[in-house]
């Protein structure tokens, strides 16, 4: 009898565990819903339940836009998760970043840390620290300050009269048929900027700009990590539950995987060729003495408990890629927009060239270029209309709490400013702020002009904003004036349609525009041969899909 039962227990038990089940799901939701000070926060409905819809959206590739949407309907302030606010407002900028003010990093950033025998390696970026933060910043900050700018000069302009000879080599002289002198010019930029922090780094390119290639495949690495990095960092259990979990971290820790990546061996080899010179011999070389690796290096003689030789490798590596497609995607940014506006692009030239900024090689000096007015308001419209960071920088509000918008955000939940909805913001950037105008910071009073600057959250803001802006700074100055002197540009294809694609973060998350170029040599009597170019996805962030661009050599003083 009681066998005869046995399966209908069976199956009560399982439709109990399931009920149960159910139960507990929709009152985990349910508490996501109404959680404490969130619950009138306008938001999607969805986003109130579950992070997952935060996940969705990043991963479909344009989530700013979707936050910049979110900001038109529903104001300064809106719930994107159970426990995660976006704020537009400009004051809070001054309370979620300032210093010392106990807003810490979210879980979205440890994410991004590599793994290296079985340890995290925490950076500048990805530590959630703040105490770690400032002892490593204190170490390196002097390698990054503004004075460090003209020894860095030599390096960068190295890499820039590569970068123009393998231009003109390969597509400006170039007219043999329907492949001469086409190029994909967003991904050269990519390459320049590559090879220009390799060289500032360690005194020596990676060799994109020589090979005109992808070099050990850094780039398509760099962008598999960051597909990764921005869907996962919106749930960052997933990445302790399948990546950093203690079973692979224990198989890292005995050698069994090997996690290397190329830019990371490469930072291993130049720093065995490092410690294998004498001092008095990088010294008297000269250049080496003046690279961040040397500059980590004597941080590391200094205080070798806490600069240990992996912590040195972990900001060599954080430093190339920090400091490679971020620079890459403003520069694609500035062309693309000067391309598509050629009365932009006439002024931009016009103030170039009433300039005695060039010299006889035809590249140009940081002290010449840097107080140029038209050029410092292309660079920052370029940074404001598309900025690296396409996501929220993420804070957790302290135990006090957070007044803000007419709402008190209880401690414990994530807040963050995104840049791009910031940088929409018409009250601060004047009317139409989705249009690319660099007039607006020539027109502006200077009172309007040092909001504009306050509210330009390209590089983040307070003590954990990008260290690496004034190197950034440096490369764009220099090489875009350097590019329009040396080379004619102008669009092709304009009615070529573009699609973006937001990928991921570094500082913290970005977009990026790519141009393909076609060349010819001005002296040859053939004409330009435009070709159309099929749109490809471009190595990380938001990606502008090729549009042809003209170039011709300019002749340059002897």
């Amino acid at each position: 009898m009681i066998l005869e039962h046995a399966p209908f227990c069976v199956l009560n038990s399982y439709i109990g565990v399931i009920i149960s089940t159910c139960i507990l799901i929709s009152l985990y939701l349910l508490s996501n819903r109404y959680r404490y000070g969130l619950h009138r926060i306008p938001g999607p409905l969805l986003a109130s339940f579950t992070d997952l819809w935060r996940l969705v959206q990043v991963w479909k590739g344009r989530p700013e836009l979707t936050q910049i949407e979110l900001h038109e309907q529903n104001g300064p302030i809106v719930r994107l998760g159970p426990n995660c606010i976006s704020i537009a407002d400009p004051d809070a900028i001054k309370t979620i970043y300032a210093h010392k003010r106990g807003y810490v990093k979210s879980d979205f950033y440890p994410v991004q840390q590599t793994v290296a025998k079985g340890q995290r390696l925490e950076t500048l970026f990805s530590t959630t620290n703040d105490a770690f933060h400032a002892k490593l910043r204190r170490a390196v900050g002097n390698a990054y300050a503004m004075s460090s700018l003209i020894q860095f000069e030599p390096l960068v302009d190295s890499t820039i009269t590569t970068f123009l000879a393998q231009l003109e080599q390969r597509f400006a002289s170039r007219t043999d048929g329907d492949e001469g002198g086409v190029c994909d010019f967003g991904l050269w930029l990519q390459y320049f900027a590559f090879d220009v922090i390799g060289e500032l780094t360690f005194s020596k390119r990676l060799g994109f700009v020589d090979k005109g290639m992808d070099v050990d495949g850094i780039i398509g690495d760099l962008e598999r990590l960051l597909n990764y990095v921005a869907p996962v960092g919106q749930l960052p259990i997933l990445d302790k539950i399948f990546v950093k979990n203690p079973l692979r971290l224990w198989i890292s820790k005995l050698g069994l995987t090997n996690t290397t990546t190329p830019v990371a061996a490469f930072a291993r080899a130049r720093m065995a060729e490092r410690s294998s010179e004498t001092e008095e011999k990088s010294q008297a070389e000269g250049t080496k003495s003046r690279d961040f690796l040397s500059r980590f290096q004597e941080a590391h003689r200094k205080d070798p408990a806490f600069m240990t030789q992996q912590r040195v490798l972990a900001v060599t590596v954080a430093n190339m890629f920090a400091g490679s497609d971020t620079t890459a995607i403003t520069l694609r940014t500035i062309f693309y927009n000067l391309l598509l506006n050629p009365t932009l692009l006439q002024r931009l030239m016009n103030e170039l060239e009433s300039n005695d900024i060039f010299s006889e090689t035809g590249l140009t000096t940081w002290s010449k270029v840097h107080d140029l007015p038209y050029l410092s308001a292309v660079i920052k419209e370029a940074l404001r209309c598309h900025p690296a960071a396409g996501l929220s920088l993420e804070r957790i509000v302290p135990p006090t709490g957070l007044a803000v918008c007419g709402h008190f955000i209880p401690g414990g939940t994530i807040v963050g400013c995104n840049a791009w909805v910031l940088h929409r913001n018409e009250r601060v950037f004047g009317a139409q702020p989705e249009l690319f105008r660099p007039e607006r910071w020539i027109e502006a009073t200077e009172e309007k002009k040092n909001e504009m600057n306050n509210l330009l959250f390209s590089f983040g803001a307070g003590t954990r904003s990008c260290i690496g802006k004034n190197i950034s700074l440096l490369e764009m100055y220099k090489v875009v004036p350097v590019l329009l002197h040396k080379f004619e540009v102008a669009a092709l294809a304009r009615d070529q349609p573009v699609t973006m694609a937001n990928t991921t973060q570094h500082q913290d998350h970005m977009t990026a525009p790519r141009h393909p170029i076609h060349a010819h040599d001005t002296k040859s009597k053939t004409p330009p041969q435009t070709k159309k170019l099929s749109d490809t996805a471009g190595p990380y962030h938001t990606i502008l899909v090729p549009r042809c661009v003209c170039t011709h050599a300019r002749a340059l003083p002897e």
